[in-house]
């Protein structure tokens, strides 16, 4: 071979190994984009003097996990409580190695969330409902959940109920089917939206957990709210809202300006966190 084309066959070379890359990192590119979870949402604190909700997102190689938390109004360090069992959820997930173990995860975290919470009350008052929602890779949802915020999934213009609120009015509800008491005694029982499991307290036994993942279709919406949304807003108000074609969080917006718009005297802290499937 002539010397002199040496530096020619190494320039092609490098070219070439350039260009593969390139390719490679396109595909890449594409594969996490065809993937994608859209995220957006919305929070307002109301007529309230402190933000008691919080909640955070992220994204990791195995899914997408949104945790949403609504600190007790009326008891103290609400804010706290909400903030350390969300942080505390949003640091476990990303420890995880993989998510044959979520259930594991669910459970471990709530405990260690609670246990945080309790001491750092230090014999106060205080405590917090909790929701997280997990989006595996493959389109599957995982949840877990305690207190009476929500999760749900928007689908075809219809909400699917997830969870179950951890609420008096559920133990009323069994009363009722079972004969002990009336319907009427249900519905005018004063205690009846009284939380009967949160985070926070040292009687706390578990969290509710999704038995089995559920498949999600393309453009389901995975929502998660606080209870100063679905109290203000009509289940119409909000599928009219969510039926828009517009991004997670320009949708997330509107429900928060629509909640802000009713002006009502008593308005509770409000979020909302939207996961999108987009494939």
């Amino acid at each position: 071979m002539d010397p002199k084309l040496l530096p020619y066959i190494i320039a092609l070379v490098f070219i070439v190994v350039l260009v593969a890359l390139l390719i490679i990192r396109n595909m890449l590119a594409q594969q996490n984009e065809k993937n994608k979870i859209e995220i957006g949402n919305g929070q307002t604190i109301g007529r309230r003097d402190e933000q008691d909700d919080y909640f955070s997102t992220a994204e990791t190689k195995d899914g997408t996990i949104a945790v949403l938390a609504d600190g007790i109004s009326g008891l103290a360090n609400g804010r706290m409580a909400s903030t350390v069992a969300v942080n505390t959820f949003i640091e476990e997930f990303k420890k995880l190695s993989g998510l044959n173990t979520l259930e594991k995860f669910f459970k471990e975290a709530a405990f260690a969330s609670n246990h945080m919470i309790v001491e750092n009350l230090n014999g106060s008052n205080g405590g917090t409902t909790l929701v997280a929602a997990v989006i595996d890779e493959n389109g599957f949802l995982h949840w877990g959940a305690v207190g009476d915020s929500v999760i749900t999934i928007f689908r075809n213009g219809e909400f699917k109920a997830i969870n179950q609120k951890h609420i008096f009015e559920s133990v009323l509800t069994e009363r009722y089917i079972s004969g002990e008491i009336s319907q009427l005694e249900v519905q005018e029982n004063p205690l009846k939206k009284r939380l009967i499991n949160y985070l926070g307290y040292e009687g706390f036994k578990n969290m509710d957990i999704g038995k089995s993942p559920i498949q999600l279709n393309r453009g389901d919406k995975v929502c998660l709210f606080s209870d100063g949304v679905y109290d203000t807003l009509t289940e119409v108000e909000m599928e009219k809202i969510l039926s828009q074609q517009a991004t997670p969080y320009d949708i997330a917006q509107d429900m928060i300006k629509a909640v802000e718009q009713k002006r009502l005297k008593n308005q509770d802290n409000a979020t909302i966190v939207i996961l999108e499937k987009t494939w």
